[in-house]
């Protein structure tokens, strides 16, 4: 089985956003440098068999480590042993941003008040999202936002 057919996509589907990419590739080109439209195909295709190769290794790495979850500890060590150790600094600086932006944004976030949720509240958030749930599987769209009423009981 490939690796991309677990999620209904084989290999030869994978791709990568041409618009954002052939940004980023004249981002990292002088203004006056263009480049072919053959030319940036190419180096998508490459971008993608790059990320193909370092998420191949990445699970490989994973799994003998006897893990059911890649993590990024695993990405690190793929590019050891795929001979891209001089991008590990680059790329576990990018990794550290990423975590601080995140935790930066959950701080901000829906959940924000400055104070924990209570556990009532949080009974209740979950009961309204369990409740979300039954309506879509049951064909229906998003219901009421309202945390206290159960929407199960009025189907």
């Amino acid at each position: 089985m490939e690796p991309m057919d677990i999620i209904g996509k084989s290999k030869e589907d994978a791709s990568l956003p041409k618009a954002t990419m052939t940004k980023i590739i004249k981002e990292m080109l002088p203004p006056d440098v263009r480049v072919a439209r053959d030319a940036q195909d190419l180096l998508i295709e490459c971008c993608v068999e790059f990320i193909n190769l370092i998420s191949s290794e990445s699970n490989e790495v994973c799994n003998r480590e006897e893990k059911r979850t890649i993590a990024p500890e695993h990405v690190l060590k793929a590019l050891q042993v795929l001979g891209f150790g001089e991008y590990i600094e680059e790329v576990y600086a990018a990794y550290e941003q990423h975590k601080m932006e995140t935790m930066d944004s959950l701080k901000g976030g829906k959940w924000s008040n400055g104070a924990e949720m209570t556990e009532e509240e949080a009974l209740a958030e979950q009961q309204r999202m369990f409740a979300e749930a039954r309506a879509r599987m049951n064909g229906g769209g998003i219901t009421s936002k309202q945390p206290d009423t159960d929407q199960s009981l009025d189907s």
